[in-house]
């Protein structure tokens, strides 16, 4: 399979070097140039993520030279739980929990796998890879975990100065080593514009052999796929129905890999969006108006993201408002519903959420009772609340217990660069 740019059909990578580049050469994103169509029958008799998941990726690999490791890399990158819980709500509705990773947050999966990716991809220049990455709280803890230590590259961690939390930004500065961390003066959208202005830069790509791992990159976007994948099959296995999910959304990386899952054929039905007071995904899918704009803090601050980047792939796959429409939807959720929607369900459910996902559990609530009825809904679970002590611990009023793996971290020091945001500042650090 090939894989070209969303601005320039005609410019076409293999995987390994859409991999490798992270980024088109004229400034576009990598999108499959067909989906592959399957049969439910295609996977019979495999059960959970790393089952399903060499059969789903085995035809965008198709003629690459990483084909025949998609099954040691699955294997590697997907070694922890998935669990789908079911909820006691009226209706059929369940939370899937995609925080068992090293790093207790969704990213993991897609941070391991293309780390398990780029190692195998053979460089001939010799040169070390150096990888960018802007995060807005949890992409940079879980790539930094999946690169630390692996020779012949290193991370660079771009992050907004005072917009993650506390234990986020413990994660995004404990490493060392392979991995270097830059407080830059400024919102995530000034560090994706960053990341972005690097790849554009001729000096810089003399001197260094750049890669992404943003959901840029579509080695995020693939793996992310899977567990859409494995969750849709499970369910329409016990209710012959499509599954809808409600998916929390900032650079709409998570969602597209749902999108890309039902493209290719799994039962999936409705997607719905769900975002914090950034709304420029909601009122576009309102007005058909793109009008992105500065990211406003909210205690979501993983979605604090207000010209998301993947909005371009959504938009060469549905060109037309229309089509978008019929593709999928949103809603928005303010701290204060956040805060709410923590405490009743920690009550009613007895479940303790982090802010992201309590944006799902508050979408749901605000669904009619024919919406509910529809069919099996799963709330996407992204991170574990434990990285939101000072947002869910005096709503729910006891301590959250930590995770083994991110308590390690915690205990680390720490060392980090405080930048200003500029392409300037951004290249002397890299010297």
């Amino acid at each position: 399979m090939r894989f070209h740019s969303t601005r320039d059909a005609g410019l076409t990578a293999t995987l390994s070097v859409a991999l490798r580049r992270g980024i088109a050469p004229d400034g576009g994103l990598y999108v499959p140039d067909s989906f592959p169509q399957f049969a439910l029958t295609d996977f019979d008799g495999l059960t959970g993520i790393a089952a399903v998941a060499p059969t789903f990726l085995a035809p965008f690999f198709a003629g690459d030279p990483l084909a025949a490791q998609v099954p040691a890399i699955v294997a590697e990158a997907f070694n922890f739980p998935v669990p789908l819980k079911r909820l006691p709500v009226a209706h059929d509705a369940s939370v899937l929990e995609l925080f068992h990773g090293p790093t207790v947050a969704f990213k993991d999966f897609g941070a391991r796998f293309l780390a398990a990716c780029m190692v195998r991809i053979p460089r001939p220049s010799g040169r070390t890879l150096t990888i960018l990455v802007a995060t807005s709280g949890d992409t940079g803890g879980a790539v930094a975990a999946a690169f630390h230590g692996r020779p012949g590259i290193e991370v660079v961690v771009l992050f907004p100065r005072g917009l993650v939390s506390p234990r986020q930004e413990l994660q995004l500065t404990c490493w060392g080593g392979n991995v270097r961390s830059l407080s830059v003066a400024g919102t995530f959208d000034d560090c994706q514009r960053l990341v972005k202005a690097a790849f554009a830069d001729p000096g810089l790509n003399a001197q260094r052999e750049l890669s992404s791992a943003n959901s840029i990159n579509i080695g995020r976007l693939l793996p992310q796929a899977c567990y859409y994948v494995a969750t849709s099959l499970a369910e329409y296995r016990r209710t012959g129905q499509k599954v809808n999910f409600i998916v929390p959304s900032g650079n709409l990386g998570n969602v597209l890999a749902a999108v890309w899952a039902r493209k290719a054929g799994l039962p999936i039905g409705e997607l719905l969006l769900t975002f914090n007071a950034n709304r420029t995904v909601p009122e576009f899918l309102e007005t058909g108006v793109w009008a992105p704009r500065p990211s406003v803090p909210t205690l979501a601050s993983a979605m604090d993201v207000g010209n998301p980047s993947n909005m371009e792939r959504l938009r060469d796959l549905y060109p037309e408002h229309a089509q978008m429409l019929g593709a999928v939807r949103a809603t928005s959720v303010s701290d204060a519903a956040i805060q709410a929607r923590i405490q009743t369900d920690r009550v009613a459910l007895g479940e303790t959420w982090c802010p992201h996902t309590a944006c799902a559990a508050e979408a749901y609530a605000q669904l009619s009772e024919a919406d509910q009825a529809k069919g099996p809904w799963v709330l996407v679970g992204t991170a574990h609340p434990a990285k939101f002590p000072e947002t869910v611990e005096p709503l729910v009023g006891h301590a959250i217990p930590v995770p083994e793996s991110l308590a390690r971290l915690l205990e680390l020091p720490r060392a980090v660069l405080e930048v200003p945001a500029t392409l300037e500042a951004l290249a002397a650090a890299l010297q």
